[in-house]
């Protein structure tokens, strides 16, 4: 371990990413301890689900509600699991933390975290950061702009679609503008509580099988171009229905994950075909996205995406607005979707003025995006200054820290 290593937790509400700042890729963790059916007794602890023989009728029981973290004892089992040897050792007594919090988040969280992290974790020095302040230092100090400075972006805006909740926050020569800020009450959660209700209504009762729907979400959705033109695709009979697909469910005997196949494919490569069970997936497949654009559909009375973004820029000073049209970034696991890039870049032009540039930005990963934000921050000379100290926590308490570093 380096001597001037910091330890990055990206700590989100379904996945937690982290490892030290000299790694190159974090590890990627659920944030929640599990039980299953099969197994009543064990609790799976973050990735452990992995080790459970069959994953049908998992209950979650998550540390995150609403987008703030409230339960403090599941919370404090899975950070166990994620410091402890078999996940990712660390000691904080050597090693600085830099750890993400969400937006506006209430100071009793913050102190709570605070004294959990100095008294039970024994760290000599932390870092308090939201992972949308990480993502925009991400893409504001990106290759080719760390080296000439000139080439930097003076302004963006990142648009981060998360598990409860995306937000739209457009930042200025480094800072946010926080009177600009918009949130959607639509994320990743609200997508597969939906896909679970359309699937249980109109084919199989899967209500409580939100770690397989999570999975068929994520395997099967994608960003419609052209809503009206897919949905009229979709009313067609197979095969000139190019969008209608087959989704093997998992048996966890022969399949520990489902895949998509063809109508007219019985088997898909597995033997057995005939006893696999399917779930038919039509317009399924882009009207669960259509959710971020029109959140209305689910009866959440808000602005999609592209007119929160817009309305966001708007709320900014004149002679910024070019720069933010020309740098938005997607981050969040629901910028995943096949089409995101595409649609929301789209969507913004139709509703820009005429003269300014639109350019928006998905990244390769956009979940981790954030987490590599956080590992150029923490090797940035300014890393160490905004640290809170053991001695600033011994001498004054968890409120003062807090009143202290809000920016």
């Amino acid at each position: 371990m380096g001597d001037n290593s910091a330890f990055v937790l990206d700590n989100g509400a379904f996945y937690a990413k982290l490892g030290l700042s000299d790694a190159s890729e974090p590890k990627t963790i659920l944030n929640c301890i599990t039980k299953a059916k099969s197994e009543r007794r064990r609790p799976f602890i973050g990735n452990q689900i992995e080790e459970c023989r069959d994953a049908s009728g998992l209950f979650y029981i998550l540390c995150f509600q609403r987008g703030y973290l409230v339960n403090w004892d599941v919370q404090k089992t899975v950070w166990d699991y994620l410091f402890s040897p078999d996940c990712c050792p660390v000691q904080f007594s050597e090693t600085p933390l830099l750890i993400t919090e969400p937006l506006f988040n209430f100071g009793s969280i913050q102190e709570a975290m605070l004294e959990i992290l100095y008294e039970e974790y024994d760290c000599d020095a932390v870092c308090k950061s939201t992972a949308i302040d990480l993502a925009a230092f991400n893409y504001t100090h990106t290759a080719d702009t760390a080296v000439d400075e000139r080439k930097r972006p003076l302004a963006c805006v990142v648009v981060e679609m998360g598990f409860s909740f995306t937000h739209i926050v457009p930042f200025v020569k480094g800072n946010k503008v926080k009177e600009a800020i918009r949130r959607i009450d639509v994320g990743g959660k609200v997508l597969t509580n939906h896909l679970k209700e359309i699937i249980s209504y109109r084919q199989l009762n899967v209500m409580d099988e939100s770690y397989v729907i999570n999975q068929v979400k994520e395997d099967s959705c994608f960003v419609s171009q052209n809503f009206n033109e897919d949905m009229r695709i979709a009313r067609k009979r197979f095969p000139d229905n190019t969008i209608v697909r087959e989704y093997v469910l998992p048996d966890y005997t022969q399949i520990r994950r489902g895949f998509l196949r063809n109508p007219n494919d019985a088997s898909g490569g597995v033997d057995g075909g005939d006893e696999l069970q399917t779930v038919r997936l039509c317009n399924e497949r882009f009207v669960i996205p259509e959710i971020l654009f029109h959140p209305s559909d689910v009866g959440i009375q808000q602005m999609g995406v592209p007119e929160a973004i817009v309305d966001a820029i708007n709320l900014c000073p004149e002679e910024t607005r070019p720069h933010l049209f020309a740098n938005i970034v997607v981050c969040g696991g629901c910028a995943l979707f096949p089409g995101m890039q595409s649609r929301v870049e789209r969507d913004v032009r139709a509703l820009a003025p005429d003269e300014y540039e639109v350019n928006v930005t998905v990244p390769d990963n956009p979940i981790t995006y954030a987490w590599h934000g956080g590992k150029k921050y923490s090797q940035s000379l300014s890393f160490l200054k905004s640290c809170m100290s053991r001695n600033q926590y011994e001498e004054y308490g968890t409120k003062h820290l807090v009143e202290k570093y809000e920016s």
